[in-house]
């Protein structure tokens, strides 16, 4: 029972949690639709398919794949359903459109199929995140049944929401054939996500929702779209600001899923223990789909601690990219003098376990005084509001932060002696982080802009750049600075520039020796036209339809 004392210390929270639920849902997005026929195909042994395909076949149009061979010296047994004896079974697609591929002796065939229920000892699909459709419950009795419960109302049109919006212009997965950004493609538990030449390809049909592609890019070019990050930043805002109001102090929010999470907070709950009533739970649609700018922005508001609830529902790779993100705002939140383990990635099957966590003390240095602005669309305006807030009322006043490899925030060291100032990285920089000078030969260079997706490195001829990752606090944080600059050299037949100084005096010493160029170095001091000038002059011509053109 409820002591006065604890409900008296509950009251911050509830009128919290009664505002964020007061708030408006979600601004609806486009769906992805589905539609199945009920067509459907079982794999797996004859002693493992027969209980379940009996039972089917009279409410779907199905199809049995057995894997196992057929009984030795008997006829195969008479069936109310096909069934072929199968081996390299292949299965792709999603709900209403799965393509399967199987050997039957040494033909091969193929289907399609509306679902899939996969009873191989282990699944054709070994992906995290199975597809719609597609069903693979293991040996488990109650868990097949369940799948063929399931399975028997899947007919007619289905749809979800498009869960991302993407922007390719400033997506940094490629540029030139380079490879740059690979985050997204390695973190997709769903296999949704590809790469297309210097872009990505998302397969709506197999995104599941879960957000972590979004979590991990870099620049905000995957933006999880429902709901958007602006409703979810609004929701905390709320959360926060009535808490604090209400006389509670900072607030400790703890994310979780509405599957397992949401049932491990309900058992702590009817056990007696309670979560404690400086803990306000924020269900999520998955706990993938927020990361450091919508933590920091929760900080900046004036939460004393953003905690993340993982259970054994998630794929391994996102409780890795989580805790990867996590320190790096922990880093960035003690280096500006805010003590403490503000972020945390709690880890719990069992709501006893998640009780014990959750009481111990959050020992956390907060802001002084809550941000007021609003999480926006674009993840890297989101950050750059929090952390503008956070350095201003900050303990301490760092010019940077060091931060790990693999930071999404930095700088970059050039070589001055090495580059020649010929922008190949100005024209693989997807964030516009990098950029040249409409009247001098200048590399300037916005902090604020890069996010370390190393395409400028790769792309140098010259092997003059190096990454530095780091979150500078600095003025020039957000000015153009130059890295480096040069002299032009001007064509010594019609003085117009069109190179640099270096530029020139590398080509002459890397192409000086080279017959093609015996008694004509002074062609590389010229520009394109008056070269080709001097060449018909001469009556070198043939040496252009050569192959030299110089």
């Amino acid at each position: 029972m409820n002591s006065p004392d604890r409900l008296s210390r509950e009251r911050p929270k509830m009128a919290a949690l009664e505002a964020a639920a007061a708030l408006p849902g979600p601004d609806p997005v486009p769906t992805v639709t589905y539609h199945s026929t009920g067509k459907t195909i079982i794999i797996g042994s004859a002693a493992d398919c027969a209980p379940w395909a009996e039972g089917l076949c009279a409410q779907l149009e199905l199809t049995v794949l057995l894997t196992d061979p057929p009984p030795a010296g008997a006829a195969e047994p008479a069936r109310l359903y096909p069934a072929h004896r199968a081996h390299a079974i292949r299965v792709d697609g999603w709900l209403g459109a799965f393509d399967v591929v199987w050997q039957e002796g040494a033909a091969e065939r193929t289907g399609r199929v509306d679902l899939v229920l996969d009873l191989s000892p282990a699944p054709l699909l070994g992906r995290h995140q199975k597809p719609a459709g597609y069903f693979a419950p293991g040996a488990d009795l109650a868990k097949r049944a369940r799948a063929v419960e399931q399975l028997a109302d899947m007919i007619g049109e289905f749809e979800k929401p498009k869960y991302f919006s993407y922007k390719e212009r400033i997506c940094a997965h490629s540029r030139n054939r380079l490879i740059g950004c690979n985050a997204c493609i390695e973190i997709c538990s769903a296999q949704a996500i590809a790469g297309a030449g210097d872009r990505i390809r998302v397969n709506p049909n197999l995104c599941a929702g879960c957000g972590a592609c979004t979590t991990v890019c870099p620049t905000g070019a995957l933006t999880y779209a429902y709901p958007s990050p602006a409703y979810t930043g609004e929701r905390l805002r709320t959360l926060v600001f009535t808490y604090r109001e209400a006389g509670g102090g900072a607030p400790v929010l703890l994310f979780h899923s509405g599957e397992h999470g949401k049932a491990l907070i309900g058992e702590l709950e009817t056990s007696g223990q309670g979560v404690p009533p400086n803990v306000i739970p924020v269900e999520l649609q998955h706990t993938a789909s927020v990361g450091i700018d919508v933590w920091l922005a929760a900080i900046a508001y004036g939460a004393g601690a953003v905690m993340v609830l993982m259970t054994d529902e998630e794929a391994p790779q996102y409780r890795t990219a989580v805790a990867a993100q996590m320190d790096i705002a922990n880093i960035i939140l003690n280096g500006l003098g805010y003590e403490g383990r503000h972020c945390t990635l709690l880890q719990a099957n069992h709501a006893q376990l998640l009780g014990v966590v959750l009481a111990r003390p959050v020992l956390t240095t907060g802001v002084t005084e809550p941000g007021g602005f609003h999480v926006m669309m674009n993840k890297r305006n989101t950050l750059d509001l929090a952390l503008s807030h956070l350095a201003r009322v900050a303990p301490l006043k760092p010019a940077l932060v060091p931060l790990p490899a693999g930071a999404p925030f930095g700088a970059i060291q050039v070589d001055t002696a090495k580059c020649s100032l010929c922008m190949a990285c100005v024209g693989a920089c997807p964030a516009s982080a990098l950029m040249d000078s409409p009247t001098m030969p200048e590399l300037r260079f916005v902090e604020k802009n890069c996010v370390q997706c190393g395409l400028c490195a790769t792309t140098c001829p010259e092997d003059a750049i190096v990454l530095d990752p780091r979150m500078s606090f600095a003025d020039t944080w957000n000015k153009p600075v130059v890295l480096n600059e040069s002299t032009p050299f001007c064509c010594i037949r019609c003085s117009k520039p069109f190179g640099t100084l270096q530029m020139v005096e590398n080509m002459l010493g890397k192409l000086g020796a080279h017959p093609a160029f015996a008694g004509s170095l002074d062609r590389l001091k010229m520009c394109g036209d008056c070269r080709v000038v001097d060449i018909m002059k001469s009556g070198d011509s043939a040496r252009i339809t050569g192959g030299h053109g110089l």
